[in-house]
């Protein structure tokens, strides 16, 4: 019988992932990890959705451990906080003093999910290791997954070939509901489970809070590109995106002005008026940090810059070993820091990300 170490979350997909493999012949051993000190910040105290001010890491180990208990597999536990904090927290820290838009969770799969944990599974014997990630892998290769709503390839995107050998996805050929749908008629815990959002593995918490903890925030002004009049005050360059719209304090102006880019020596955040505004849109970036999981080395191919957004046909101009040109029709909010994840038809072929955004062979100075 071969042995299959899951990474378990404490939510319901890795609950029902870890049942999908018991159905399946596996032997199958639970693994949770603890990514993130959590009385390091403690603004989780008197939260009145969690029972007895347990913080919500803690909570999740809880319910991992019932999950377990109930389907009847081991559980280990493992701390990999050092490693979550240089490999993961600094990258996000860092990119987020360029003024850039990181994705943490893009790392945490490369450095903490499919490496540390990979190392430990070894030590429990593991013949292949598992997640309750929304994915496929088909003679090695990663696949885009049936619920096109949840499909997390975009996440996955800087694994290498190597770390996606011995690796199953036992969610790839189901969708939401009938995970849920499996969790109830299993009893478990966490069928109604609230799906986790906010920061990989430190989770729901005051954005703009917790990050003074880490980050000052210096207050500046926000100026209308357009117009080069200031139309209020931001509270700090990196709690803002290109496109965004909620969030800006611009006092009793009611026009529907969009973030266009960020001056960092000035400290201005530009805003413009309309979602469709020229100020938004590209037609090309470079992409940095290159990962091809496969062979594939395409000239044209689609590519998805947010995770839910559309696939869109790209041409790619191989710059140097580690830089690419990635040329398109005109998209809108193309941001730096961000992911570039590549597509050949449903296979997920590897990702970037986004150095510099460009219009008209020209560098976007206001977008970085």
């Amino acid at each position: 019988m071969k042995r299959v170490v899951i990474g378990m979350s404490g939510g319901v997909d890795s609950s029902v992932a870890a049942i999908l493999l018991k159905q399946q012949g596996y032997e199958v051993i639970g693994l949770f990890m603890r990514n993130w000190d959590s009385s390091v910040n403690n603004d989780y105290l008197g939260n009145p959705n969690l029972n007895n001010n347990i913080c919500p890491q803690e909570q999740d180990y809880n319910d991992a451990m019932e999950v377990c208990k109930k389907i009847g597999i081991e559980l280990h536990r493992v701390d990999f906080v050092k490693e979550y904090w240089d490999n993961v927290f600094n990258y996000f820290l860092e990119e987020l003093k360029l003024g850039r838009t990181p994705n943490p969770d893009v790392m945490c799969n490369k450095y903490i999910k499919f490496d540390c944990f990979v190392n430990e599974a070894k030590k429990l014997g593991a013949d292949f290791i598992a997640t309750g990630h929304y994915a496929k892998i088909k003679d090695g290769k990663l696949y885009k997954c049936l619920d096109s709503n949840k499909d997390q390839t975009y996440f996955l995107s800087q694994l290498s070939g190597e770390q996606l050998k011995n690796v199953l996805f036992p969610l790839g050929d189901i969708d939401k509901p009938t995970v849920r749908k499996i969790a109830e008629e299993y009893g478990l815990i966490t069928a109604n489970k609230k799906d986790s959002t906010g920061i990989c593995f430190i989770g729901e918490r005051n954005f703009k809070e917790f990050l003074k903890n880490y980050l000052p925030n210096q207050e500046g002004e926000i100026v209308n590109i357009e117009t080069n009049k200031v139309v209020g005050k931001h509270i700090g360059l990196m709690y803002y995106t290109i496109g965004q719209r909620r969030g800006l304090d611009i006092g009793g102006n009611k026009e529907r002005l969009f973030v266009v880019g960020k001056d960092l020596n000035k400290n201005i955040l530009y805003v413009a008026l309309g979602d469709d505004n020229e100020f938004l849109y590209s037609d090309s970036c470079i992409v940095d940090n290159i990962n091809f999981n496969c062979d594939i080395r395409p000239n044209k191919c689609s590519a998805k810059f947010r995770y839910r957004a559309t696939d869109y046909p790209v041409e790619l101009e191989y710059i140097n070993s580690n830089e690419i040109l990635v040329k398109y029709d005109k998209i809108k909010s193309v941001t730096p820091g961000q992911a570039c994840v590549f597509y050949y038809d449903d296979q997920c072929i590897g990702g970037s990300i986004i150095k510099e955004v460009r219009k008209n062979n020209e560098k976007l100075w206001y977008l970085l």
